[in-house]
């Protein structure tokens, strides 16, 4: 409070007339700023409500504001020493996104968990139809494609003859209907049929849904505003397509990078802060001589996940990223090449959501062999193939 220390202790329920009136009992007071811990959902109708009354809510992360060990805890005693830190200056603010990222973040995060919720019902199906001896999956590639679903279909209506199933097949799968003939010879009842059955109603309400949560975020990224301060009236639509010509980026991806950043990079001075952020920067440990890299940490789940899809997109991509995924994975495995790839993808998004004007340009896949001096690559290319026994004789390229 200004020119004062007065403190205060009191419960609040969390009922909306009761955060109200929290409301105009501090700004009656003079408080300016509210701090609260991140602590599951409870903090949402605090900060959101409080937030509208015209104070300065901070969310700050609960790590950051343990109290010292051994003392006692109590709600009170919480209270009491955030508010000590916070006037001290000691805390750092979490990022919350204004309202209509918040309300994209709903959606894509809903379209998320829907998503992997049909990947699980199609494992079910798979698993019931490994329980019936047919072997689809080991022929077929999409078993939910258009030649799969006929067979399904065929399959819970009564026909089990594996010639008949076979010849449903579409487009390259004919050349393997003696395959399929083998791989649909099993003992499917009607009781596999009545789960195959349900599963896929289930498949078939989910993709709805889906394609429901998309319409609408699409609706709501095209009415998107832009940064305060600035000309970008509804940037929404511009980002998702210059986020999207990213390798492995598809437009999905662009709505939750859109959703879990928004389109203000001022709460992000530069691209290390946003990497360090999402957790995707290496922590240096140091104690005397000894120096060393701990985890990077757990970071926003949903940015994260759909970062490590990109990357493993783009790792099969003959770009710079996948490139850049091949030259450390030898090195440092799987796991750390993803990381390293992932954090790329971050940075580049960084610099399209931050400049309106740039347009993502791929380096290339040879970008790392034109910054090696050609003859010490030709040392190393001479010297791999004496390795391998052979003489090498160099001679100059004629014009």
């Amino acid at each position: 409070m200004p020119g004062g220390g007065v403190q205060e202790v009191w419960n609040v329920p969390a009922t909306t007339a009761a955060i109200l009136e929290l409301g105009d009992r501090l700004v009656c007071q003079g408080v300016t700023r509210v701090v609260m811990e991140a602590t599951g959902t409870y903090w949402k109708p605090y900060f959101f409500l409080l937030e509208a009354r015209g104070l300065d809510c901070w969310l700050v992360n609960a790590r950051d504001v343990k109290n010292v060990p051994g003392r006692p805890k109590t709600d009170k005693l919480d209270a009491v020493w955030l508010a000590k830190l916070t006037e001290r200056g000691m805390l750092r603010p979490s990022f919350v996104p204004p309202k209509p990222v918040r309300q994209l973040r709903d959606l894509t995060r809903l379209r998320t968990v829907l998503n992997q919720e049909r990947a699980r019902h199609k494992q079910r199906v798979e698993k019931v139809l490994e329980d019936a001896q047919i072997k689809l999956t080991s022929v077929i590639t999409d078993l939910f494609g258009v030649s799969g679903r006929l067979m399904l279909a065929a399959l819970i209506a009564g026909e089990h003859n594996p010639h008949t199933l076979a010849d449903l097949a579409r487009g390259n799968l004919v050349r393997k209907k003696t395959a399929l003939a083998e791989a649909l010879n099993g003992k499917f009842e009607d009781h596999h049929g009545f789960l195959c059955q349900t599963l896929l109603d289930s498949i078939d309400h989910l993709t709805a849904q889906i394609a429901r949560l998309t319409e609408q975020i699409t609706t709501v990224v095209r009415d998107l505003p832009g940064p305060e301060g600035t000309s970008a009236l509804r940037p929404g639509p511009s980002l998702v397509e210059r986020l999207d010509a990213i390798p492995g980026v598809g437009i999905t991806t662009a709505h939750v990078l859109l959703a879990e950043l928004g389109p203000d990079m001022g709460v992000f001075p530069t691209a290390d802060h946003l990497a360090s952020w999402a957790k995707l920067t290496p922590r240096t440990t140091q104690s005397g001589a000894k120096r060393g890299a701990s985890p990077t940490g757990r970071g926003n789940p949903w940015l994260k996940g759909a970062l490590g899809e990109a990357a493993t997109a783009a790792s099969r991509t003959d770009t710079f990223l996948g490139a850049r995924y091949r030259r450390i994975v030898k090195r440092r495995g799987r796991k750390k090449a993803l990381v390293a790839v992932a954090r790329s993808i971050l940075v580049i998004a960084w610099h399209l959501i931050n400049d309106p004007d740039t347009e993502y340009s791929d380096l290339g896949s040879d970008y790392h062999q034109r910054l090696i001096d050609p003859n010490r690559r030709t040392r190393d290319l001479v010297r791999q193939l004496k390795a391998l026994g052979h003489d090498v004789a160099l001679t100059p390229a004629t014009a």
